[in-house]
């Protein structure tokens, strides 16, 4: 069974929501996903990931620096071709999500696009948007060709990417 993590800091507690949110949306598609807060993320569970969706909430324009730390140390799992996803809350300027997912993405992970951002505290309908970013990640993992000894691309093996959003779901 596919596994999916998906890592989270949250200051006031925002960011958590929309991390469980993301889990409850994978979940009923056969993965095994569970949240964990990062100062409890263990490096085998990252490891042993098909998927990793990292969150938090932005601070002066930028991630909280822990998560920053957090995601320089993430290449010692060997994240590369794993599926990515960014997300989390703000309160003015949401740049949180953006700056890992350009972490993710140098990483050489494949980061479902576009990342997910809720201002302030998720409301029933950013709820929604979260479990349906879990469903976009569970399909992914799911449909996730395996490596081939060529190392032949995506486009290669014939598979379309769908971006989120995408195909009426």
């Amino acid at each position: 069974m596919p596994k999916v993590i998906v890592i989270y800091l949250s200051t006031s507690g925002n960011t958590k929501a929309m991390a469980d949110a993301i889990v409850e949306g994978a979940s009923p598609r056969n993965v095994d996903a569970k949240a964990v807060n990062f100062h409890e993320a263990k490096m085998e569970d990252l490891k042993a990931a098909d998927a990793i969706a990292i969150g938090s909430s932005t601070f002066y324009y930028k991630m909280l620096p822990p998560m920053e730390k957090f995601l320089q140390n993430l290449e010692k799992a060997n994240v590369k071709d794993k599926v990515g996803a960014a997300f989390g809350s703000y309160g003015w300027s949401g740049e949180a999500p953006v700056l890992i997912a350009e972490k993710m993405r140098e990483l050489g992970m494949k980061v479902l696009d576009p990342v997910l951002r809720i201002q302030y505290q998720p409301a029933e309908k950013d709820l929604e948007e979260c479990k349906r970013l879990g469903k976009d990640i569970a399909v992914k993992v799911k449909n996730k060709p395996e490596k081939h000894a060529s190392g032949s691309k995506l486009e290669d093996a014939g598979v379309q990417e769908v971006k989120m959003g995408e195909g009426g779901h």
